[in-house]
């Protein structure tokens, strides 16, 4: 190893010794695995392969590590769930990181890893895991939804929409002092977006607390605000668009508050246009219907102490 090599090899070191500390070892593994991966792609650049090197490969497999083949479907499966566009540059660079896996699966394997405590305890658990899905695929038998079931769920969501809809923004925080101060400095002409980001522990804070039309008759009625919160529902019909609280709206512990970014006359959607959507809410309902019936039949079955 000549002296440039050298320097470099301990300069890699020295970063990744500081990566472990700051972001812990699994990323440190990920950083470690684009490192190599790289070094893997320039040591194919640079070092030749014996002309029946790509006879001696199995049918199927793009390279070879130790004699392992890494198989085209790896990689095709990789630029999958990589969700970006299929280029060659791609399909290279994901090549070359099964390439580095493979050779840091075999060096741990050459050192006895797999024997190690740690590691025989994550193989269990992903057994389990695994063994635990296949087993509820093949044995929950969610009720059938019927295009009758769909239809009657799009009436009674209908039934429910009022004269208007509203597209809401929240800020939720957990004390009235912060959100009185969020509402004064809204009235300041602060970004209500960024605060929500900022301090909201609600829905959609990511996204600065803007949420989707939603639509309530009025007169409020309990069980009638679309799984809103009463309180909610019936400050949000009050706003003028454009309108913000004036004063938080508690409900239980949480301090809400709210914005109406947009209003306009109910749009009601086709039966056509909304029932892939109520499909699968009924076939999520459906599921978890008859993985409850499942595990009361096991519970019911088992001997537990607690």
């Amino acid at each position: 190893m000549n002296r440039l090599s050298s320097g470099r090899t301990v300069a890699m070191q020295s970063n990744l010794s500081a990566l472990v500390r700051k972001i812990g070892i699994a990323l440190a593994i990920a950083a470690l695995c684009g490192a190599a991966a790289q070094q893997a792609y320039a040591l194919n650049k640079v070092e030749k392969k014996p002309a029946d090197a790509a006879a001696a490969m199995p049918a199927g497999a793009v390279a070879s590590v130790n004699g392992v083949p890494i198989a085209q479907a790896q990689v095709d499966e990789a630029v999958r769930m990589s969700k970006a566009p299929d280029t060659p540059a791609l399909r290279a660079a994901l090549k070359n990181q099964l390439i580095a896996r493979e050779l840091f699966r075999q060096a741990a394997l050459k050192q006895h890893y797999d024997t190690k405590p740690q590691v025989v305890a994550a193989v269990e658990q992903a057994k389990a895991l695994a063994m635990t899905q296949a087993y509820l695929h093949d044995q929950v038998k969610p009720a059938p939804v019927a295009e009758a079931d769909v239809r009657a769920r799009y009436d009674a969501v209908v039934a429910t929409l009022g004269e208007n809809e509203y597209k809401p923004s929240v800020i939720a925080v957990n004390d009235a002092d912060t959100a009185k101060q969020i509402i004064a400095r809204l009235k300041k002409g602060e970004d209500f977006g960024k605060l929500a980001q900022q301090f909201s522990k609600g829905p959609a804070a990511a996204q600065g607390g803007a949420l989707n039309w939603i639509s309530f008759k009025t007169p409020i009625e309990a069980g009638h605000t679309q799984n809103w919160p009463q309180p909610l529902a019936e400050a949000l019909v009050k706003l003028p668009q454009g309108g913000l609280t004036r004063e938080p709206v508690q409900v239980g512990d949480a301090y809400w508050i709210l914005r109406a970014d947009d209003k306009r006359p109910t749009q009601v959607p086709t039966f056509d246009q909304a029932k892939d959507t109520l499909r699968q809410q009924l076939e999520q309902v459906a599921m978890e219907k008859a993985t409850a019936q499942m595990v009361a039949d096991l519970i019911r079955n088992a001997r537990i102490q607690q």
